[in-house]
């Protein structure tokens, strides 16, 4: 592919009613108003089931973040303040933000220029999954020890924070999907996780989006943790998440164990990670099979645990 080549892919499906639209077209009219340098590089749509960024591959080396939708607006800063910070103390890579773009050409949020980090999703990617559950835990183990002094308040709603503020989001999705799920099973596993103690209040930094497809893998080996959206400061339960969505059985206890969660982070986490799918599960259910399979084999995860 000679330099200055738009590729043309199939757009991604519509998922929010308010979503923007974005196309090779549009980054190279970015790049070209405010990082001329790489404007002549080849532009490529990576195809992806994210829900809330289109990805641009930009010449060998580069990747283009631009956020679809307002919730993510606030991202590309957030990760151009943090991820300098945070990647020292972390043994497993993070993103590194080269640049961050402003709102121009009717585009109307900040947009980042990140390094490109090769590798995979985890989904059916990794050699050993008790391996990967010992990495995965090392990063976790790390990342909550990293000082939070300056770090943002949480604000409502965002990951880390009491299962309660879920509550009604989950109870509306049960109701919602009826019989495409075990909805009885589903209210009982969350009501324990409700019911469970909230621990010290020891608040951490959580990445907060812990899933199968922000974890990238490396002849077969994780070698990356991408997006963080969800970083926050909170309950170290939350990043608990991949007992359920990516591990199970020996693994599961071996990531449990090395993160010495105890009986009450433990249902709280599982509550994180159902609470994640079902809420997912009615809003995609139409606009993104990756997702849905993603939320289902946690949902069914976590209800076989509970049984």
């Amino acid at each position: 592919m000679r330099p200055g080549t738009l590729t043309v892919m199939a757009a991604r499906p519509r998922m929010h009613a308010d979503e923007v639209h974005t196309d090779a077209a549009l980054v190279r009219r970015l790049l070209t108003r405010q990082f001329q340098r790489w404007a002549d590089l080849p532009v490529t749509l990576v195809p992806s089931y994210g829900t809330d960024h289109d990805i641009y591959r930009l010449g060998a080396h580069l990747g283009v973040r631009l956020p679809r939708i307002g919730w993510a607006s606030g991202q590309a800063v957030k990760e151009a303040e943090w991820l300098p910070r945070l990647a020292p103390h972390l043994p497993l890579a993070v993103p590194t933000p080269v640049a961050l773009g402003e709102p121009d050409e009717g585009y109307p949020f900040p947009w980042a220029v990140h390094e490109w980090l090769p590798g995979e999703n985890a989904n059916g990617t990794l050699r050993d999954l008790e391996e990967a559950a010992v990495d995965l835990a090392a990063f976790i183990t790390a990342l909550r020890a990293v000082d939070t002094t300056g770090a943002p308040p949480r604000l409502p709603g965002t990951r880390g924070g009491p299962l309660g503020e879920r509550d009604e989001g989950v109870r509306h999705a049960i109701a919602e999907l009826g019989n495409r799920i075990n909805g009885a099973g589903a209210l009982r596993s969350w009501e324990q996780s409700l019911a469970a103690p909230v621990g010290d209040g020891v608040t951490v930094w959580v990445h907060g989006d812990l899933l199968p497809g922000n974890l990238l893998v490396v002849d077969g080996r994780l070698s990356a943790v991408i997006d963080y959206g969800g970083l926050n400061i909170g309950d170290p339960a939350c990043d608990l998440q991949p007992a359920w969505n990516l591990f199970a059985g020996d693994s599961r206890r071996t990531f449990l164990a090395e993160l010495k969660a105890d009986d009450a982070m433990r249902l709280r986490g599982r509550g994180w990670a159902l609470s994640q799918a079902l809420i997912a599960l009615p809003y995609y259910w139409q606009t993104n099979p990756g997702i849905i399979a993603q939320a289902l084999h946690a949902l069914e995860q976590v209800l076989t645990d509970h049984d």
